[in-house]
């Protein structure tokens, strides 16, 4: 049964290349208008689900709707479905305002709804002044608003991303992903998006699938996976953890670091500081109690030099409703 609330709907998708199994047996429904990653490691099968959805390969078995509408019977060039990918794919020989127009000349629209349709998709993407440049001549954050453009400029129920800021730097990275999620929210469009970057999947998505071996470990919000995940995969894909016998881990900010006649009770440790790493915001601790060593995260709040150094015992607190029990 199709759900008429539903951009993308996979059931039981697996795809084999040869012995290697890309995708097995994936299941998930995508909503009308949500942002929606894929988050894993190279070759967990993200990007062949990608190329599924766009109509550039084909499951070996199960089913994908889009919209409603088994995809088997909509052709890649007639799916309502644009894709961007991390190298931009801009024709070299092409000026800024040709290569945004491109596709609708090939739908042979009229010269004058495609002109307003250029100047919206420059305006919107922030590339007004651009339109004559050729690709060369732009920066990598410029061809990526270009190909973003392109991609827009045919209206598509369904936008699929594939690592579409990997070639950037990361302060353009950054700056990036702001005003990706803000043109997702102004054109309410679904986005699909395609990443090996936690930070990126945690500020942008709606929901999160974090894929490995081709399956998917754990769907959910980005603030529901990075406080409860079930498998030790995802508490250590999604950031840094700590693992403690019986199946047990610990973000390490939320250890907290006290002096050592700090008051104690089971929730303490005395450890000894091995090592200490200055990241500007943030200070990180490895310390040590026995064969058990964690990783403490502590935030840089107070003005001047702060903290412990290497080889002082210190007291490392660990709340109890902060330890994670992993099913694995």
């Amino acid at each position: 049964m199709s759900d008429s609330r539903a951009a993308i709907e996979i059931e039981n998708v697996s795809r084999r290349f040869g012995a290697i199994v890309a995708l097995d047996n994936v299941t998930l429904t995508v909503r009308q208008g949500e942002f929606f990653s894929l988050l894993g490691p190279s070759g967990c099968g993200k990007t062949t689900l990608l190329r599924i959805l766009a109509g550039h390969d084909t499951p070996d078995t199960g089913a994908v709707r889009i919209g409603g509408v088994d995809a088997r019977e909509i052709p890649a060039h007639k799916r309502p479905v644009n894709m961007v990918f991390q190298s931009y794919a801009l024709f070299p020989h092409m000026s800024v305002w040709d290569n945004i127009a491109f596709g609708l000349r090939m739908k042979k629209k009229p010269p004058d709804e495609i002109a307003e349709r250029v100047r919206r998709a420059l305006d919107i993407c922030e590339i007004e002044g651009l339109e004559q440049r050729r690709p060369a001549q732009l920066s990598g954050g410029q061809k990526q608003r270009v190909a973003l453009a392109r991609a827009i400029i045919n209206e598509p129920q369904v936008l699929l991303l594939d690592e579409p800021l990997g070639a950037l730097d990361l302060k353009l990275r950054k700056q990036l992903q702001v005003e990706l999620l803000e043109l997702q929210r102004r054109l309410k469009i679904t986005f699909i998006y395609v990443t090996h970057d936690q930070e990126e999947a945690l500020v942008m998505s709606d929901r999160i699938a974090v894929m490995n071996n081709g399956r998917i470990e754990q769907m959910d919000d980005a603030e529901a996976l990075y406080e409860h995940p079930r498998t030790r995969f995802v508490a250590q894909f999604l950031g840094s953890c700590n693992l403690l016998s019986h199946g047990r881990a610990i973000r390490p900010e939320k250890i907290t670091l006290l002096p050592p006649d700090t008051p104690t009770d089971e929730h303490h440790l005395r450890v000894r500081v091995e090592e200490v790493i200055y990241v500007g915001a943030e200070t990180h601790y490895l310390v040590r109690a026995g064969d058990q060593q964690l990783r403490v995260e502590v935030m840089n709040v107070k003005p001047g030099r702060q903290g412990f150094d290497v080889g002082q015992e210190v007291i490392a607190y660990l709340p109890p409703e902060a330890i994670l029990t992993l099913e694995d």
